[in-house]
């Protein structure tokens, strides 16, 4: 987007056809790849990257703690108890003072298949979400959108729930948002086919015999959709404001960390 007007152009346009004003580069091309493990990390989805490799590094360890609980079919399928020992949402938890499992719910997942729609999906939408709100921001909107989303999951159901959907979510409240707030053709484009995104995976979870969290959907969309109206996008000639989104997103990494560490506490006492 032109960052003096908010008019979607493309990424080849040196100067803004809407405005005539220069346009700076985006906020992905001002990294440095090379700081980013000598550029094997696409630099310009670093964030989502880094929250794929999480998940997978879960994965692994929760197939091998269901394996060893005797559960030879873990890798297709991890059982409950180990998705509860492990930071699954569970409403009689949380009220008893397992707040984390807000958090730690969104980097599990129950089965091979469930694992790789999610990853597939966020690493596609995550891309797009940072490439537009750029790192700070896409980290607030993700947690929030997790946090809210697991929120919404535990008054709806008492049940186990995990997955990065109610993330992914977000993200599609954030590129919808992003699609209101500029009123242009390509931006009322974008944001028709994120609604339909939205919508169709909200259908989609109704389809009889699939144990989908609808509500945790539903509460990351919201969340994701009233953090990105808030935030916006970049603005270079405002740093007092990226600053705050800077130290919102630290805080949003430190929470998440301090859940895990909760988790693993939690855990190495059972």
């Amino acid at each position: 987007m032109c960052p003096n007007c908010r008019a979607f152009i493309t990424n080849k346009d040196k100067v803004c056809p809407y405005c005539n004003e220069r346009v700076s580069p985006r906020a992905v091309e001002r990294r440095d790849p090379g700081q980013i493990l000598g550029g094997l990390v696409p630099h310009a989805a670093f964030i989502t990257v880094m929250i794929l490799v999480i998940n997978l590094g879960l994965y692994i360890a929760t197939t091998i703690f269901s394996m060893r609980s005797g559960n030879e079919q873990a890798f297709m399928g991890i059982d409950g108890r180990t998705l509860f020992e492990f930071g699954a949402k569970h409403r009689d938890a949380i009220l008893l003072g397992q707040w984390w499992r807000l958090v730690t719910a969104g980097f599990l997942h129950g089965g091979i298949l469930h694992f790789a729609i999610n990853s597939w999906v966020l690493f596609d939408l995550g891309a797009q979400a940072e490439e537009n709100y750029g790192s700070s921001r896409m980290i607030v909107i993700y947690f929030i959108a997790t946090l809210l989303g697991f929120m919404a999951s535990a008054w709806w159901s008492p049940s186990l729930s995990v997955g990065a959907s109610a993330g992914i979510f977000g993200l599609l409240g954030a590129m919808i948002a992003l699609g209101m707030k500029h009123p242009t053709g390509a931006a009322a484009a974008a944001r028709a086919q994120y609604v339909r995104w939205a919508v169709y995976m909200l259908l989609f979870g109704l389809l009889p015999g699939l144990r989908v969290d609808n509500a945790a959907h539903i509460g990351g969309l919201v969340g994701g959709f009233a953090t990105a109206w808030i935030a916006g996008t970049p603005y270079l000639a405002r740093p007092a404001i990226e600053g705050f989104w800077r130290i919102a997103a630290g805080a949003c990494t430190a929470i998440a960390a301090l859940s895990f560490v909760s988790m693993y506490l939690w855990l190495s006492a059972r």
